[in-house]
């Protein structure tokens, strides 16, 4: 019996994980970077901002890249409307607004200057956060996977 569709690709993205280029040090630059852009409500612009920071940070472009992907149409409200949230509490003051609609850059203008400054603020402390312990999270597993993988490649030369 083949294994489902879903387990393949998650195999081959775990594959592909395996081989990035760079040390443990860059990946986990890369994965802060790509976070930290995930967190924007900037649709088709977080992935250039990702690989932007990642590209300063010297971290890994395509970690950046597909760690963006931290925000995805099934995590786009709650996390801008968590990050709405932290940057009405940073500013104070003023009616909340609830997020029902997102789906287009327009949609989002035409709440006002007011609750996108909010947003931004609080989508740029939460990303920094997330970010940061992104970073310290994925530096020990980036180091446990390498190490996995050079011993599993001296087992093989070691035997017949």
């Amino acid at each position: 019996m083949s294994q489902p569709q879903w387990r393949r690709q998650i195999r081959y993205i775990y594959l592909r994980f395996l081989r990035l280029q760079g040390s443990p040090e860059q990946l986990a630059r890369g994965m802060a970077a790509g976070v930290f852009a995930g967190c924007f409500p900037l649709f088709g612009f977080q992935t250039i901002l990702g690989v932007a920071v990642a590209t300063v940070l010297r971290g890994n472009r395509l970690m950046a890249a597909a760690a963006t992907w931290v925000s995805n149409p099934f995590t786009y409200v709650p996390i801008f409307a968590f990050n709405y949230q932290v940057g009405h509490w940073l500013l104070g003051g003023g009616p909340t607004q609830t997020f029902k609609d997102l789906d287009t850059l327009n949609s989002w203008m035409d709440m006002g200057t007011e609750v996108s400054v909010r947003l931004m603020l609080g989508s740029a402390v939460v990303g920094l956060v997330a970010g940061v312990a992104s970073y310290f999270g994925g530096l020990p597993l980036v180091r446990r996977v390498r190490s996995r993988q050079l011993a599993r490649k001296q087992r093989q030369l070691e035997q017949p």
